[in-house]
């Protein structure tokens, strides 16, 4: 069998799973994109969009570890979010109204930016000085827990899970740009008379909400296989 008929019935034979989005800014957040990318110039690709948001959350890192020196590199790392969104947002959005998808590549390609942007988005955080690093740390691995849950439903389950709830990656973007304006003001908050540091709070609250939804999610996962995949 030659490489090109390997290839078309690769591509026959895969169905895509079904994308399921329930956040609170999904509805509004996908109009905006399909109407963005249907006025997008021919030139613009997704592959230059995916470039443009791994680049962004990379600046977003070097803009959080400059910001232990210079408190308004902070609006560089909002700057950077936003960019990012764009950029991860558009690329599978132009694909689709171009109908240019390549969904095995784009998926692919697509999380594991998201990984790597993640890593180096935590460490500029453990080095801006405003959490500390063992936040940060705890933020990454619940972070990288949930998002193997995620990617093996998606495998097993055939529905990818954008959204936990009414939080997905737009939510997540929005909190930390809310969170950077606080922190312009004052990196420390108050509980019941303890001050702490603000994302040392934030983190350590995000944290235990990703790892929590993790475990619950896998709990509910394993039943959900385990009866439809009975014993012989």
């Amino acid at each position: 069998m030659s490489t090109q008929a390997v290839a078309t019935k690769n591509e026959v034979t895969f169905i895509p799973a079904r994308r399921i989005n329930q956040a609170l800014t999904a509805s509004i957040e996908k109009r905006a994109l399909q109407w963005m990318a249907s006025r997008a110039p021919r030139w613009l690709s997704s592959d230059q969009l995916t470039v443009l948001g791994f680049a962004a959350q990379i600046g977003a890192g070097i803009g959080y570890a400059l910001s232990r020196y210079n408190r308004y590199a902070l609006l560089l790392v909002i700057l950077c979010l936003a960019l990012n969104w764009f950029g991860d947002s558009m690329d599978g959005t132009l694909a689709r109204v171009r109908c240019q998808q390549r969904p095995r590549y784009g998926f692919y390609v697509d999380h594991m930016v998201d990984v790597f942007g993640s890593i180096v988005l935590m460490c500029g955080l453990g080095c801006s000085g405003f959490l500390h690093w063992q936040t940060a740390i705890a933020m990454l691995i619940a972070f990288l827990l949930l998002s193997s849950e995620s990617y093996l439903a998606t495998y097993t389950l055939s529905h990818f899970q954008l959204s936990q709830g009414i939080f997905g990656p737009t939510e997540i973007r929005l909190l930390l740009i809310i969170g950077n304006l606080a922190l312009l003001r004052s990196p420390y908050s108050t509980v019941f008379g303890h001050r702490m540091l603000l994302f040392d709070l934030g983190g350590t609250i995000a944290a235990a909400c990703m790892f929590a939804t993790a475990v619950l999610l896998t709990v509910r996962h394993t039943i959900q296989l385990y009866r439809e995949e009975p014993l012989p």
